[in-house]
């Protein structure tokens, strides 16, 4: 045998065994929106197997089996007012999610736990059970005082967002139609990165405009994350980042996490869905955020969504925007966040058990182990230990 039909027959047995692969690495998805979506309906069980085509859930506990070793799961509370009581109800919702995350993971204990660091995830999965890292999207839930950051951190935070869809008092968005509110990030968003950075909890910048992006990686003491965000230079979507960012965020030792959300993924994608989310949220931006006001934005949301259908993407397309960022953010700068359970999939990769899929793909294409090993988990678990290592 050459040792040319020696290589063709070894990357063929990788590729076949691709799934036994896979479960070897430590696997991490950085953003998912499960704790929302999913766990606020009493009645919706994490250990049973569910069906995307049942209940549109992406995640669970049978379904990450041999496919994720660990999940960071998202509590995202939509912006509406700005005003005190706004604001206050916004914390008031989140606390309780967070609270009902808390009696999730207790009543799931024997397959999953609480991961507060990176040691933390590794050990989970050589005990046999998943590892759930908690973190926050959209600072709007934060309010005005940065000491909110502390006590989400006691309740097992480790990953803050500092926007979302409309730009709040932490930071501007890259979506909001009026623009750039701040130039970037407010005074007080500067309090909570300092805060972010003495506490060990990783910045989010996914959403976020350029300016804040650039302003992280010029004031945060520790590398920073982009949770779920793809490349634009793939696809020109304003959430979406650019070389010159990618460039800067790898050099400071962060990391690009691709995500799956078919608008931002497709390059000839029809933006008209981003569009009329976006008037759903202008429609609501003033109100408090209770509980007649959020069902009615539900309401509006799945209209508009239903209006609008998400561009057809692809696995194929979702693996052109993680060569890209590994091409020119190099290998350590990327890593994987589809926003499962809040609006990511693509065909072939639209739930958490579709995971080996990517990694058949990008075997088959000649990523190596080693390549793979960064991807699914090696940098987002050195970009945590930084992070922990920076905390005063």
């Amino acid at each position: 045998m050459t040792n040319e039909e020696a290589e063709t027959n070894e990357a063929g047995r990788l590729v076949h065994d691709g799934a036994a692969l896979h479960a070897g690495l430590f696997t991490i998805d950085t953003h998912s929106d499960t704790p929302t979506n999913q766990w606020a309906r009493p009645a919706w069980d994490f250990s049973a197997r569910h069906e995307r085509a049942v209940d549109r859930s992406q995640i669970d506990l049978p379904r990450m089996d041999g496919a994720a070793d660990a999940m960071v799961f998202a509590v995202y509370v939509g912006q509406m007012g700005r005003s005190d009581e706004g604001l206050r109800v916004a914390h008031e919702l989140a606390w309780r999610h967070f609270e009902r995350a808390h009696e999730v993971l207790r009543a799931n204990a024997a397959g999953c736990g609480l991961a507060l660091s990176a040691d933390d995830a590794v050990r989970l999965k050589a005990e046999g059970r998943r590892a759930i890292f908690l973190s926050i999207e959209n600072s709007y839930s934060l309010g005005r005082d940065p000491a909110n950051v502390e006590k989400f951190h006691q309740l097992g935070v480790r990953m803050i967002g500092l926007t979302h869809m409309l730009n709040n008092d932490v930071a501007d968005a890259s979506t909001d139609p009026r623009g750039a509110e701040w130039g970037g990030l407010s005074p007080l968003g500067r309090e909570i990165v300092s805060e972010c950075n003495r506490l060990g909890i990783v910045l989010d910048a996914s959403h976020a405009s350029d300016a804040v992006l650039w302003q992280l990686l010029e004031i945060s003491r520790a590398p920073v994350i982009c949770s779920h965000s793809d490349c634009r230079a793939v696809c020109d979507h304003p959430r979406n980042i650019g070389d010159d960012l990618l460039r800067a965020l790898a050099a400071k030792g962060g990391v690009l996490a691709i995500n799956a959300l078919p608008v931002s993924v497709a390059p000839e994608g029809d933006q008209s869905r981003t569009e009329a989310i976006k008037d759903v949220l202008r429609r609501f931006r003033e109100r408090v955020p209770d509980a007649a006001t959020l069902a009615e934005e539900d309401k509006a949301y799945e209209i508009a969504c239903a209006g609008h259908a998400n561009p057809r993407a692809t696995l194929a397309d979702f693996v052109r925007h993680v060569e890209h960022a590994a091409k020119v953010g190099g290998i350590d700068a990327v890593g994987i966040g589809c926003d499962f359970d809040g609006g990511g999939g693509v065909e072939g990769l639209d739930s958490v058990d579709e995971f080996p899929n990517l990694t058949r793909t990008l075997l088959a294409r000649g990523w190596t182990e080693p390549m793979l090993a960064k991807l699914w988990g090696g940098n987002v678990l050195r970009l945590f230990r930084a992070v922990e290592k920076g905390a005063r």
